[in-house]
């Protein structure tokens, strides 16, 4: 679906979504019409009683479309496995840039408390001001948290170092044109 595309969708379950720009979780109830107006790194772009909303690809069949399926297999000694983390956080897309937050740069840093089943991430975002924010904070809080064995996700948002162009990786900026 091209960005421009608008698709009128009928939910086929209660739906879980995300009010964009703040990031409160609202349920879209089963039967009820919305507008798809993007879809972009498994996630959707709808507007829900006229307000934009954010809904994970995980979630994607109460839309009728293909969900989005994130299968870890759990550690055998109860741990939590860090490249699993970092693999979630490969399936979470910056919602105006096709790229995923690993790649575009955007993750500082990742460590586990394993006794606490705990991830703390630090991230930031593309300028401070970003409106998007709390809806990235939710993806990666929301998909970190299917890998086996976490708890809890803490996502702190830091902008010291500010972000920068040179942070994406090679491929990111081949694909963005961003790449001189």
């Amino acid at each position: 679906m091209s960005s421009q595309e608008r698709t009128i969708l009928t939910t086929r379950r209660d739906c879980p979504a995300r009010l964009v720009p703040l990031g409160n979780p609202v349920t879209i109830p089963e039967g009820t019409f919305v507008t798809l107006t993007q879809s972009l790194g498994g996630n959707y772009t709808l507007v829900y009683g006229g307000n934009m909303v954010r809904v994970d690809g995980t979630d994607a069949d109460a839309l009728g479309l293909e969900p989005l399926t994130l299968e870890f297999a759990p550690r055998p000694d109860g741990s939590i496995d860090v490249d699993q983390v970092w693999q979630a956080l490969q399936t979470i897309f910056d919602p105006e840039i096709p790229v995923d937050l690993v790649n575009l740069g955007l993750i500082y840093g990742v460590s586990v408390d394993q006794a606490a089943g705990r991830v703390d991430i630090q991230m930031t975002l593309t300028a401070p001001g970003c409106g998007m924010g709390p809806v990235l904070v939710g993806d990666v809080e929301y998909r970190v948290a299917l890998v086996p064995n976490v708890k809890r996700v803490k996502v702190d948002l830091v902008f010291d170092p500010a972000w920068h162009r040179e942070m994406m990786s090679e491929e990111a900026q081949l694909e963005t044109g961003m790449f001189f």
